[in-house]
C-alpha cells in the first residue's frame, strides 16, 4: 500500500513529488506517455522565475525529476488505463503491462494535449516556428509576422496577444464565421494589426535550416497560396488528458476534472491539479503551484486518516 500516487510528471506532478517527499510520505510518480509533460517540447522558457536567460524545457524538467528523486520520491514509467476506488475507500491504479498498485491518496496531474494540426513537418518545427501556446512564446516573435489558426475564444485570445509583440497577425479560419464570443471578435475585427483570411485551412509549412518560413493555405475552391511567415501559432483548443478517470470524478464537457476547496475532487482522497483541471491559465509556473496546493491538501487529508 502506497501512501501517495502521483500520476503524471509535468511542473504540477514533480512539484508534489517534491513537497510530498519532504513531508516523508515517499510518493511514486508514473510518468506516463509524455515523461516531463508539454514542457519538454519547449527549446526555451523564459517566463519560469529565477532564470535571466531562459532555460531549455528539457533541462528544467530533467532537474525537478532529479530534485524530486533526491527527496525520496520513486519513477515509475509507463501509463496508467484505469483508477477504482475500492471497498476500502483506497486507490487501485491500473497501468499498461504493470502490476497494479494500491494508494490511500491520488494526484493526478496529467495535463492537457494541445491539439495541433496534421502538418507533415510538425514535430521537427515545433518549438522552431510552431508552438501552440502565445504566452509561452510570443516574445521570441517582436516585430515579426505571424500566423494564428483557429476560431474560438482561445485563438481571440492568442491573436490578441500577439499583436502586441508582432508586426502583423494573420488569423486563419477554416470557416466563414468564427466560434468565439461576439465581444472577443469584435476586438480582433477592429484590431489594425490583425489580418483574418476566412474559409481557409493551413495544409503544409514552409521552411528552411532554422525553422519555419511560411504555411501553405488551401480556400475551399482548392486554391493553394503560400504566405510567409516568421510563426505560426495552433490555437484550436487542448485535450485533457482525463480518459483513465472518466466515471469516477466529477468533470466539465470537455473533460477537465472539476476541483473545489484547492484541489479536492469530489472523491474524497483524489487531487487533481495542473492542466488537468485549469483551462484558464496553462501556464508551467501556475501548474507547479497547484501540484504545492495538491501535495499540501493530500498530506492533511492523510493526516485525518491516521488519526
Amino acid at each position: 500500500m502506497e501512501k501517495v500516487v502521483i500520476i503524471g510528471s509535468g511542473p504540477s506532478g514533480l512539484t508534489s513529488a517534491i513537497y510530498t517527499a519532504r513531508a516523508a510520505l515517499s510518493p511514486v510518480v508514473i510518468s506516463g506517455m509524455q515523461p516531463g509533460g508539454q514542457l519538454t517540447t519547449t527549446s526555451v522558457i523564459e517566463n519560469w522565475p529565477g532564470f535571466v536567460d531562459g532555460i531549455d524545457g528539457n533541462k528544467l524538467m530533467n532537474d525537478m525529476r532529479e530534485q524530486a528523486e533526491k527527496v525520496g520520491a520513486r519513477m515509475l514509467t509507463g501509463s496508467v488505463t484505469k483508477v477504482e476506488v475500492t471497498n476500502k475507500g483506497t486507490f487501485l491504479i491500473k497501468r499498461d503491462y504493470e502490476e497494479d498498485i494500491e494508494a490511500k491518496v491520488v494526484i493526478v496531474a496529467t495535463g492537457a494535449s494541445a491539439i495541433t494540426l496534421p502538418l507533415p513537418n510538425k514535430d521537427k518545427l515545433m518549438g522552431y516556428g510552431l508552438s501552440t501556446c502565445a504566452v509561452c512564446d510570443g516574445f521570441f516573435y517582436r516585430n515579426k509576422k505571424v500566423a494564428v489558426v483557429g476560431g474560438g475564444d482561445s485563438a481571440m485570445e492568442e491573436a490578441t496577444y500577439l499583436s502586441k509583440l508582432a508586426s502583423e497577425v494573420i488569423l486563419i479560419h477554416r470557416s466563414d464565421k468564427f466560434r468565439a464570443s461576439k465581444a472577443m471578435q469584435e476586438r480582433v475585427i477592429a484590431n489594425p494589426k490583425i489580418k483574418i483570411i476566412y474559409s481557409t485551412d493551413v495544409v503544409d509549412t514552409l521552411a528552411n535550416d532554422k525553422g519555419l518560413t511560411g504555411v501553405i493555405t488551401k480556400d475551399k475552391s482548392g486554391k493553394t497560396k503560400e504566405i510567409m511567415v516568421d510563426g505560426l501559432f495552433m490555437a484550436i483548443g487542448h485535450h485533457p488528458n482525463t480518459d483513465f478517470v472518466k466515471g469516477l470524478v466529477n468533470m466539465d464537457e470537455k473533460g477537465y476534472i472539476l476541483t473545489q476547496n484547492g484541489t479536492h475532487t469530489n472523491i474524497p482522497g483524489l487531487f487533481a491539479a495542473g492542466d488537468v483541471e485549469d483551462k484558464l491559465y496553462r501556464q508551467a509556473i501556475t501548474a507547479a503551484g497547484r501540484g504545492c496546493q495538491a501535495a499540501l491538501q493530500a498530506e492533511k487529508f492523510i493526516e485525518g486518516m491516521e488519526h
